[in-house]
């Protein structure tokens, strides 16, 4: 049964608080999911603590609000009002916020009247890995009474909201992620011989994403295979605060013939489709919406064995695991491939199916809706009830 509205109102309000609306996978998933969520079930509004980019843009429902709380760097205790007021003001059905940085409104909501309180785990900070910050983790738990539901998008992330932070698995219920197969598809059959094989990543420029380990392998790479070393290309697309770090790498190794560092870019698609690999050498990872978007477009993923990337990456299927943060390890992998371009086809061909069979937008989607429903069904009154029932 389906509880979004009542006759001869509006649709109910989900308000997602995120931390800033910006280039990366967890904004792609959230846009994604408003985009494709029907708009006669809920409407949305997006709240960002800091503000937000262009990036904003890419969400295509006209009747989306968009608001900023301009929160500064620290504790900000004045957010916590500021959010009250607009709770207050919108009056949300549903309070959905994302990651660690957005997890202490969920009393905030509570405090404000919203009805069910979401709070999403899409990955852990850089700063630690494993998640096992005993002050956070206290927090998490504390937080607890005022969540109505935690959303862990992999099994790991399940296991440790569980196991480590002490969260009842009966307020956890996982949604994996899921990725538009049709604007992420395969490209058109090309002979190996008319192109170059170039290994792609995409991925906010941090230390939790490592591509300084991947600028690392791939100049070993080129070492390696001095034969193939014309062929060979480089393209790390994203932007953020270790650019410059890693173009000094570059020229360090000198290699800036190359490898381009493309910046952050809005056709993701195209580009991949122009990949001969995909590579993700993350330390630390939930369900990484790049390599979603790699496997639908057919690519073969080289990636760290770390967070969910194990559940979506086969070894030696799909592609290839190695551990985090060994230059070495992922060289091997790459080399493997681009002696083999037929074990790239072959991997990449497995990736689209797999994506095809357990990680659409419509299964999550559809998962979220279920979600919605049933925690908005034990909020409602009996008269609101009674009205859903009637539609």
């Amino acid at each position: 049964m389906a509880v979004s509205g009542t006759a001869g109102r509006e649709p109910a309000l989900v308000v997602h608080l995120i931390y800033r609306l910006d280039f990366g996978g967890l904004e792609t998933l959230l846009v994604d999911c408003i985009n494709h969520m029907p708009p006669k079930r809920y409407r949305h509004a997006v709240v960002c603590l800091t503000g937000y980019t262009e990036f904003a843009q890419r969400i295509q429902r006209p009747d989306v609000a968009l608001y900023a709380l301009d929160k500064p760097p620290g504790l900000a205790p004045g957010i916590h009002l500021d959010l009250w007021r607009l709770l207050r003001r919108l009056r949300p059905a549903i309070l959905h916020t994302y990651n660690f940085a957005c997890a202490e409104y969920a009393f905030t909501a509570w405090a404000a009247g919203v009805p069910v309180r979401i709070h999403a785990e899409h990955g852990r900070d850089a700063r630690d890995p494993q998640g096992l910050n005993r002050k956070h983790n206290l927090l998490r738990r504390a937080l607890s009474p005022w969540i109505d539901r935690y959303v862990p998008v992999s099994h790991d992330l399940a296991r440790w909201l569980t196991g480590v932070v002490g969260i009842a698995p009966r307020k956890t219920e996982m949604i994996m992620n899921g990725v538009d197969t049709d604007r992420f598809a395969p490209a058109p059959a090309a002979p190996d011989a008319a192109r170059p094989f170039t290994i792609g990543t995409v991925g906010r420029l941090q230390n939790v994403k490592d591509q300084a380990t991947l600028v690392a392998a791939f100049a070993l790479l080129c070492q390696r295979m001095p034969e193939r070393r014309a062929m060979l290309r480089l393209a790390i697309v994203g932007d953020g605060p270790l650019r410059e770090a890693l173009a000094a790498q570059v020229r360090a190794a000198g290699i800036e013939d190359r490898v381009w560092l493309a910046g952050a870019r809005h056709d993701i698609p195209e580009l991949m489709r122009d990949f001969s690999l995909f590579a993700l050498p993350s330390i630390a990872e939930g369900t990484p919406v790049t390599v979603l978007e790699a496997m639908a477009c057919a690519l073969p993923v080289v990636a760290s064995a770390v967070g969910g990337i194990p559940d979506l990456v086969q070894d030696s299927v799909q592609g290839r695991l190695v551990p985090p943060s060994d230059p070495a390890a992922l060289t091997d992998a790459l080399a493997a491939y681009v002696a083999d371009p037929a074990l790239a086809r072959a991997h990449g061909a497995a990736a689209r199916i797999r994506i095809e069979q357990h990680y659409s937008v419509a299964a999550m989607v559809n998962a979220y809706l279920g979600l919605y429903d049933r925690l908005r069904a034990i909020t409602l009154t009996p008269e609101e009830m009674n009205r859903t029932c009637a539609e």
